[in-house]
């Protein structure tokens, strides 16, 4: 049983498949730079933009005619995460929706919409995202509008200070061409490769007497060299004689005449 695994065991040599690679390395940088034009092409004419508006507030919880202290900082860092879900509830959303008369579901909305808080730091950041970059901006401050005023009601908080109002985006945020076209091409590099081995790999047959030593187990007594040269003379002589031939009917027809 293990002589006959042994047999049936295919050696692969790393060196050889680099070989073959390197062999079809013009076939493999072509492939993949038309693969990163595809993905340049489809990220720039094909999907739709899109852009991203943020705005960012500050909840201080604390009284009237009282010093901010260490354990309202505190607090207050560990409310954040209580804030951030107050932004994105159904309440918040539907008067948005409401406010701006748009024609979206509060679902599709709580898609569009996020929050988030950065460690060390009180300051929440809304970010709305959008195809339209005016639609993008008045989401946004929409959305800290109404968030504000739910806020104070429900935590009972003074006021909700606006750190930054929302911008008007310039720059889309998504797709990034340059990712689709590094993408688009390193998948074009690789399934080239990838056909290239398999194809190598499945490929049994006999090619030089070392392929005849390394799969039949047999020592070559000699080569019999095939020249082209000769061939070719073979093929002329061949030809001239079908010419040599007509000629003389058409000479011997002509003398008959």
């Amino acid at each position: 049983m293990e002589e006959r695994r042994d047999a049936d065991a295919i050696e692969i040599d790393l060196l050889e498949l680099l070989g073959v690679l390197l062999g079809q390395i013009w076939l493999i940088l072509g492939v993949g730079l038309m693969a990163a034009l595809i993905g340049f092409a489809i990220s720039r004419f094909v999907i739709t933009p899109t852009y991203e508006s943020t705005t960012k507030i500050y909840i201080l919880n604390k009284n009237e005619n009282t010093t901010v202290t260490y354990t309202d900082v505190q607090l207050g860092s560990q409310l954040t995460k209580d804030y951030a879900e107050l932004i994105s509830s159904r309440y918040v959303l539907e008067e948005v929706i409401q406010t701006l008369e748009l024609k979206m579901e509060y679902k599709d909305l709580q898609r569009k919409v996020s929050v988030r808080t950065p460690e060390d730091t009180r300051v929440i950041y809304i970010t709305v995202k959008d195809n339209d970059q005016v639609m993008a901006m008045n989401i946004a401050n929409s959305v800290r509008e109404a968030a504000s005023r739910h806020i104070e009601n429900v935590m009972d908080i003074d006021a909700v200070n606006v750190v930054e109002t929302a911008n008007m985006p310039v720059e889309k945020a998504s797709p990034s061409c340059m990712r689709w076209m590094l993408v688009g091409g390193a998948l074009g590099c690789f399934f080239v490769c990838a056909f290239l081995l398999i194809r190598f790999l499945l490929d049994d047959t006999i090619k030089s007497s070392e392929d005849v030593e390394k799969y039949l187990g047999l020592t070559t007594l000699g080569l019999i060299p095939v020249r082209e040269d000769g061939t070719e003379k073979a093929k002329r002589k061949k030809k001239a004689g079908r010419y040599g031939s007509t000629e003389g009917r058409i000479r011997g027809h002509g003398e008959r005449t």
